[in-house]
C-alpha cells in the first residue's frame, strides 16, 4: 500500500509544480510514514512531517489555484442540485 501513497502525494506535488511553474518542489518521505515538502532537494521542509491526507491538503492548498471550467450544462446541473426545500 506504500505505492499508492507514494503516488497520491506526489501527484498533488507534480500539481504544485505546474500551477507554480517552480520545478524545484521536493516531497519526501519520513521512516514513520510522514512526508514533507521542501522548495529544492536537501532545502529546510516547508512543513512539518504531515499524513498523507494532511500533507495532500497541505500541497493542495500552496501556489495560485486552478480555475474550473463551468459548461452551460454544469451550471444548470449544480442549480439542480441546489433546490429548495418545500
Amino acid at each position: 500500500m506504500a505505492s499508492s501513497r507514494s503516488t497520491r502525494a506526489s501527484s498533488a506535488v507534480e500539481r504544485l509544480k505546474r500551477r507554480t511553474g517552480h520545478t524545484g518542489y521536493s516531497m519526501a518521505r519520513t521512516a514513520s510514514g510522514g512526508f514533507y515538502l521542501s522548495e529544492m532537494p536537501g532545502a529546510p521542509p516547508l512543513c512539518a512531517p504531515l499524513e498523507l491526507d494532511e500533507f495532500v491538503a497541505f500541497v493542495n492548498s500552496l501556489g495560485p489555484q486552478e480555475v474550473r471550467r463551468m459548461t452551460k450544462n454544469d451550471i444548470a446541473f449544480e442549480k439542480q442540485l441546489v433546490k429548495k426545500k418545500p
